[in-house]
């Protein structure tokens, strides 16, 4: 299901929060479909965490409503305050709130027990949820003897184990090392798919935002910027900061020195080598114009030598190399510029070795200034 296939399961409509004279959340408007992955992605205190609990009950906006399947639970007009225990969510903080004197099996039946749900049933319901997050015999074990990676899944597992309309995790992994964190990440997309629950994502890394998601509202300064699909935010960014802080690119000024039909050509740092942009971002690419001309490392083609037929093509020289695993990320100098490009590593350049960049014009984008 799509954003457009369905009227919003969860809505936030002119949210806002003050914290003095500091705009944490600033007339901020989304809508969640039900049954997906929606991440809100962006730098630390860009009010991401804040909208979350808003979302939970834990902090009441300012100002705007929340509205949960049609029930509105918060209107600042209206004066409509549901409480957190009320809002039928589940949620996992960035520190597992695991508590080291109940056994895995307490802790995951303790949701349960506070809804004075039967013995039975809370037992039946424990033991399907931990064998849903792995964790199938652990009932008994204390909590102090989990890994992080066990703690985390003994968390997801209370917060699901009532079957919430809406599971929130703040930062989930952050506290993971590299490796357990991208396992977590696909078991995590595995669970959410068995279990089909509407997920809230808050996290500040682009790659746990973008393999998870269905959907990304990037934020900045208690504002959205952006909401799309993963890849359309990644293509087609509609501002400099949603460019820049999903993905790489490398930028530099350029001055429009002719005009292509629908290409523009320009020239940077004064240099004599013209190169042809075929993207504009907000930008009307006038003869004369100073803009900001930017280009992704994946799309840069780079060659052994200084043949530099054709349009686009600079020739460098290779400043650094960077191993990092499936690739290298290499430094050319060209055209008075540093390029970042992205290298396989079965090809086997040295720092100081002569290339030559090739850049796509329809990849080269022009923004303001």
């Amino acid at each position: 299901m799509t954003a457009g296939d369905a009227s919003p399961f969860l809505g936030l409509a002119h949210i806002s929060k003050l914290f003095g004279s500091f705009r944490a959340v600033d007339d901020l408007s989304l809508d969640v479909v039900e049954g997906e992955v929606y991440a809100l992605l962006g730098p630390s205190g860009c009010g991401k965490s804040t909208t979350l609990r808003q979302i939970a009950g834990l902090d009441s906006p300012d100002t705007g409503t929340i509205t949960l399947c049609g029930n509105v639970l918060f209107s600042a007009a209206d004066g409509i305050y549901v409480p957190p225990q009320r809002r039928n969510m589940g949620m996992v903080f960035q520190s597992y709130a695991i508590w080291p004197h109940l056994t895995v099996g307490e802790t995951v039946a303790y949701p349960l027990r506070l809804r004075r749900v039967p013995n039975a049933e809370v037992e039946q319901a424990v033991h399907d949820i931990l064998a849903q997050v792995g964790l199938e015999g652990f009932a008994d074990r204390p909590s102090t003897t989990l890994s992080g990676g066990q703690q985390q899944r003994v968390a997801l597992a209370r917060a699901l184990v009532y079957k919430p309309d809406v599971l929130l995790l703040d930062e989930p992994f952050s506290n993971l090392d590299v490796k357990l964190r991208e396992q977590m990440r696909v078991e995590l997309k595995q669970l959410q798919r068995q279990v089909g629950v509407t997920v809230i994502l808050v996290t500040h890394d682009q790659s746990e935002a973008l393999s998870l998601a269905d959907r990304v509202a990037v934020m900045n300064a208690g504002r959205i910027e952006q909401v799309g699909e993963p890849v359309e935010l990644y293509e087609n960014p509609v501002s400099s900061f949603v460019r820049d802080f999903i993905g790489l690119s490398t930028c530099f000024d350029v001055t429009v020195s002719a005009q292509r039909g629908g290409e523009a050509e320009v020239r940077c740092n004064g240099g004599d080598t013209p190169l042809v942009a075929g993207v504009f971002r907000g930008v009307t690419p006038a003869i004369g114009a100073k803009l900001v001309a930017a280009i992704r490392p994946e799309s840069i083609a780079i060659a052994r030598g200084t043949e530099t037929a054709g349009d686009n093509c600079l020739a460098g020289t290779v400043e650094t190399l960077l191993f990092i695993g499936d690739r290298f990320e290499c430094h050319v100098r060209a055209g008075g510029l540093s390029f970042l490009v992205y290298v396989p590593r079965n090809e086997r350049l040295r720092e100081g070795d002569a290339v030559t960049l090739q850049i796509p014009k329809d990849a080269l984008t022009l923004w303001p200034k």
